[in-house]
């Protein structure tokens, strides 16, 4: 599976300024609203030492990480599901993505501008929200008036879905994300063909400024007041330098901790994002090695080897008999796989057998 993530945020916030740092492609990043007004797609590899270390194990001809599509859309403001703005026109081309990430602007620079002439990130937080709950919102007033003729009709699912709906609506009116009204399983079911912006998991990025007035560096209250909301919310954040991340493109992997230094920005924000991505989205990564190719696969935690299997081929699902799996640990540590296998570490494993990250795994089929 390639994960799908959808950026949004309101303008001027470094939407796009991330998107190029991710992505390493220059779309228009400028001081001014809807810089980006076509959505902008970059797919990105997810940088894992791991992969690298198996592939020379291996000495593959080939390596593939895995993958994550990165979807840019115009800045959101207040208003934008009454038309304002450009944003909403576009929340169209993230609604089949699997989460949002949702960038926040976290520093204070009177150079650059605000679009609310006031930077608080709770507040920003809320306006963006908003604009994704009027958007479902009206979404889902569509989709009652379509079932409409066979609800009277006494027709039993879609009696249940408009029940369903209707559920939505009153936590929409609330302001409350469709994650948040309580929704059953059954019920999730019966609206998932909607693909609800707000039915998906969302993961904050607090885009800070390298040497700049960042907000966890001043006691004035609005980093708690962001950080609270966020719990609140029950999502997950992380903390990026986008403008020094987009910086750090041109330079040598092997110079890139002593320039992030220079710039004060000591942490990888992007490998901190991609992996905030997958704890959002609770997925883990698993491998597959040998002389041809070393790969990354990405998974569901939590699923069984034989969908594991279904993510390289249907046949390693439908006709599965075993896998013999290993920890990338273990076979790194042994030096190869005829040493891993000679130490004990390489074990065979059924169908029940749940794929753990870092598993390196060769699949037998009928």
């Amino acid at each position: 599976m390639m994960l799908k993530i959808g950026i949004v945020g309101l303008p001027n916030v470094g939407k796009s300024t991330l998107f190029n740092a991710l992505t390493k492609q220059s779309v228009l990043a400028a001081n001014y609203p809807f810089a980006t007004i076509d959505p902008n797609v970059g797919v990105v590899g997810v940088p894992d030492e791991r992969l690298t270390k198996l592939a020379a194990l291996s000495k593959s001809e080939k390596v593939i990480p895995a993958a994550i599509e990165f979807v840019d859309i115009a800045g959101l403001v207040k208003g934008a599901s009454e038309g304002e703005g450009l944003g909403n026109q576009f929340l169209s081309h993230i609604r089949e993505c699997d989460a949002i990430l949702e960038v926040v602007r976290f520093f204070d620079d009177p150079e650059i501008g605000h679009v609310a002439n006031d930077v608080e990130p709770a507040k920003d937080i809320d306006i963006v929200n908003l604009e994704l709950v009027l958007a479902d919102s009206e979404q889902v007033r569509a989709r009652r008036d379509k079932l409409e003729r066979d609800v009277k009709a006494g027709m039993k699912e879609a009696t249940a879905e408009d029940a369903t709906l209707a559920k939505l609506e009153q936590g929409f009116a609330a302001a409350k994300l469709a994650l948040h009204t309580g929704l059953s399983a059954e019920e999730i079911a019966l609206i998932v063909h909607l693909n609800l912006l707000t039915m998906k998991p969302i993961l904050y990025a607090l885009n800070k400024k390298s040497n700049g007035h960042n907000l966890d560096e001043v006691s004035d209250g609005r980093a708690e007041r962001c950080l609270k909301l966020i719990k609140e919310l029950g999502g997950l954040f992380i903390k990026v330098d986008a403008a020094t991340e987009q910086e750090l493109n041109d330079v040598a992997d092997e110079d890139r901790q002593t320039f992030r230094q220079e710039f004060g920005a000591h942490e990888d924000g992007l490998a901190d994002l991609i992996r905030g991505a997958y704890e959002t989205l609770g997925l883990i990564s698993f491998f597959t090695t040998g002389p041809k190719e070393t790969r990354a696969w990405t998974m569901k935690k939590g699923s069984a080897a034989p969908l594991a299997g279904a993510a390289i081929h249907s046949d390693f699902r439908d006709k599965f008999i075993r896998a013999e799996v290993i920890s990338c640990e273990d076979l790194l540590a042994a030096g190869s796989y005829g040493a891993a296998r000679e130490r004990g570490k390489v074990r065979t494993e059924g169908k029940d057998y749940i794929v753990k990250d870092a598993d390196v795994l060769v699949f037998l089929h009928s």
